[in-house]
């Protein structure tokens, strides 16, 4: 097949080999072959030295606008520092790309989260944020299921195991909403874990965690909870439950009994694992050329970040339930330090 998308790759630190690992987009690019990476960005001589070392022969910049202007690529991942996603992010689209695909957390503000969905809310532009859970076959199979009705009109999700609410909270966020069938955040209630006594450079201090009531706008009730261990979710529905634990390692289906107040374990086929970032990077050429939007467009990446900015929110006026165009724009989480930018 002709490689007809020029891809640069803006932060690579976990780039460096071919291994298609979490956060390794360019194995993902490189397994696509409608894809050629031509440039990349990072601020690290080193780490821009080893990154060509694997995907050469490629161009090499240490100027994220330098690599823009030179090359006007088709598709830009953004794998920097969520501080820098908004104005790059901009930028990328200005210069001509067609497909972006950004790294969570999407960014450090909601009103950054706003520029970005400006920028690409366009015709001609696909936006991917990357929750590689959307493109996971089993958790796709899943969220089927609930849609195909198999426990009834959803009621509630519910999310354990959240480590923090920006820095990965999107990743949950994500999941109760997908489940819930993507509706609008109407509003949050919630709280941060208190971090008195925490060492000042704890990571829990720039990435605290937390917990949360979520109302939707179809009327479901979704709760998040740090409480453990693993990674799990449950949905309930009118007509049954479906448990999910070991981060979709393993499902449970209770449908009811034929005296109605009883459930029944049901026998539920779930599809083998399969590295979801190839097919995150096929799903976002697909939406180029389709003129559609992705399985993670641009809007499930601002729902599933307004929801952890919220909790903040509403944790600072004492557990008030707050809708997320409440949320101060200037709120800004910056998380976790991110490679070389």
């Amino acid at each position: 097949m002709e490689r007809r998308y020029r891809v640069a790759i803006a932060g690579c630190h976990r780039m460096l080999d071919r291994t298609p690992a979490g956060h390794n987009w360019a194995a993902g690019f490189a397994a696509d072959p409608r894809a050629e990476l031509v440039a990349v960005f990072d601020r690290g001589a080193d780490t821009r030295r080893a990154f060509v070392d694997c995907w050469g022969p490629l161009l090499a910049f240490d100027d994220y606008a330098a690599m823009l202007a030179a090359v006007r690529p088709d598709v830009v991942c953004i794998a920097t520092r969520q501080t820098l996603h908004a104005g790059q992010i901009e930028q990328a689209v200005a210069a001509g790309a067609r497909g972006i695909l950004c790294e969570k957390p999407l960014a450090t503000s909601l009103g950054e989260v706003d520029r970005i969905v400006a920028a690409c809310d366009r015709p001609g532009v696909a936006f991917a944020f990357g929750l590689d859970r959307r493109w996971d076959p089993t958790y796709r199979a899943l969220a089927q299921t609930v849609r195909d009705g198999a426990i009834g009109e959803v009621r509630a999700v519910a999310g354990w195991g959240l480590p923090d609410l920006v820095n990965h909270g999107c990743h949950w966020f994500d999941r109760l909403l997908d489940f819930a069938g993507d509706p609008e955040v109407a509003a949050v209630a919630g709280r941060i874990d208190p971090l008195a006594g925490l060492p000042a450079d704890a990571r829990q201090r720039l990435a605290p965690p937390g917990s949360c009531q979520i109302l939707l706008a179809n009327g479901v009730e979704a709760f998040v909870s740090p409480a453990g261990p693993g990674v799990g979710f449950d949905v309930a529905g009118t007509a049954g439950r479906l448990l999910v634990l070991n981060d979709g390692g393993e499902a449970r289906l209770w449908t009811g009994a034929d005296d109605g107040r009883t459930l029944v374990e049901r026998e539920l086929q779930l599809p083998r694992p399969a590295p979801a970032w190839p097919l995150a990077v096929a799903d976002l050429l697909d939406a180029i050329e389709a003129g559609r939007p992705t399985l993670a467009d641009v809007h499930a990446a601002r729902r599933a970040t307004e929801v952890g900015f919220a909790v903040h929110q509403s944790h600072r006026e004492g557990g008030r339930r707050i809708a997320p165009a409440e949320v101060d724009r200037a709120l800004r989480i910056e998380s976790f330090p991110w490679g070389n930018e």
